[in-house]
């Protein structure tokens, strides 16, 4: 085995561990606190919902379990069993940008096969046993055709762009092709609220009556421009709720889905949606966008580098010659997708450090514009009930799967800025 085999092989068995072991101590932890209600929660929820939200948490966690093993047999296979070089080969990689690209977004549909029946049972298993699914059979398959066409539609022709700048622009392909891909990823934030969104969900606007009133009358009071607040209804699917801000420009639009709207009084909804604005003014929106736009430079980058090493191929079985003729820029790029997470894994704490503070300014963002905590303290004990979430998680699994601080953190933030 060549010795970046050796290497990515490790890293992967690393990750594999670390994540049994973040959610063994996650289990022990939760199990903890599963007799008796710890003090702190006394209030926010009672005693039979809150252990019912200890046994979603810990279904959740066990299952977890069995997919990340899973996906890691599945990555150490398909990376060392030489099946890459072996479709490469027979499927006449190579004969064109076309079916180049063809191969790719093949090679990407049938990677994800495997994972369908666990996104089965996750719906229809977990999430009916806890009361949250309200999606079909058919309406699953069919929302499943629908990303595939997308993926077709938007995504496959993307990708022979992206090939084709390999071939016109030499050296500095990467550069051009960061440029289309943010390109690319912008018009979808404009499309995106118009067009892909309603293919799934049916938006309307918010009816006339206090909660319209009272919601644009914050917008006006924050100066946050939109065009509508829209209702989505996201409980054809889930019981969970949500509330986001989509678009830019003209174009920005509040969405609140019919099941937040159900569970929360006008006072919280309008809290919620305060610290929505929140993220919108102190511009989180556009330094997460930053930060995406530097991932896409850094992948971009590290596959041109990648491309040029010939360790990098024979690790996993690839031929390496000169020339985008024999497409090595295209199966440095398959091969950069299959081990980016392995890295990413081991950075998600430091970047949801970063997306909690974020949450913590927009919370005292929407404190701040209510004049008090309290609206909001309540709506987030809401959601936390009606979501079961998990109230007392390891910090250490908090670190690598969190991106919003808990609910007592979240509190305690709050009152102290009041």
């Amino acid at each position: 085995m060549q010795p970046f085999a050796i290497v990515a092989l490790a890293l992967i068995l690393a990750r594999a561990v670390a994540e049994l072991w973040l959610s063994r101590l996650n289990r022990r932890y939760v199990c903890t606190h599963r007799n008796e209600m710890p003090r702190a929660f006394r209030g926010i929820m009672d005693e039979s919902t809150y252990r019912r939200s200890i046994d979603y948490t810990l279904a959740k966690n066990r299952f977890g379990n069995i997919v990340n093993v899973f996906d890691a047999v599945v990555l150490i296979a398909v990376l060392f069993s030489g099946l890459l070089p072996w479709a490469l080969g027979k499927f006449g990689f190579g004969t064109s940008i076309w079916a180049t690209a063809g191969f790719l977004f093949l090679a990407g549909i049938t990677l994800s096969i495997p994972g369908l029946p666990f996104d089965w049972y996750a719906q229809f298993k977990i999430e009916e046993r806890f009361g949250f699914n309200t999606t079909s059979m058919k309406m699953w398959i069919v929302d499943r055709l629908k990303g595939l066409l997308l993926a077709v539609v938007f995504g496959y022709p993307l990708l022979v762009l992206v090939l084709k700048l390999i071939e016109w622009t030499g050296a500095n392909w990467w550069l051009w092709a960061t440029a289309v891909v943010v390109a690319f990823q912008l018009l979808l934030m404009l499309l995106a609220p118009a067009i892909i969104m309603p293919l799934f969900n049916k938006f309307t606007p918010l009816g006339e009556g206090a909660l319209r009133e009272r919601l644009f009358a914050l917008a006006r009071r924050t100066s946050f421009p939109t065009r509508s607040i829209e209702v989505m209804d996201g409980s054809k699917r889930s019981r969970h709720s949500n509330a986001f801000f989509t678009g830019f420009g003209r174009f920005r639009k509040i969405v609140l889905f019919d099941t937040l709207i159900a569970q929360l009084t006008d006072l919280e909804l309008e809290s919620v949606l305060a610290h929505e604005i929140g993220h919108y003014k102190k511009r989180h929106v556009v330094k997460l966008l930053g930060v995406s736009i530097a991932g896409i430079v850094i992948a971009f980058a590290t596959i041109a580098w990648l491309a040029r090493q010939q360790w990098f191929y024979h690790a996993f079985s690839f031929e390496y010659r000169v020339g985008f003729a024999t497409n090595v820029i295209p199966a440095a790029m398959l091969l950069f997708v299959l081990l980016a997470g392995t890295i990413t894994f081991w950075v998600s704490p430091f970047i949801h450090i970063w997306s909690r503070r974020f949450e913590y300014d927009a919370d005292a963002f929407a404190g701040a514009t209510m004049g008090e905590p309290q609206s909001l303290i309540q709506a987030l004990r809401k959601l936390s009930e009606k979501n079961l979430s998990n109230l007392t998680p390891h910090p250490f699994y908090s670190s690598f799967y969190y991106s919003h601080p808990t609910l007592l953190e979240r509190e305690r933030a709050l009152q102290m800025t009041s």
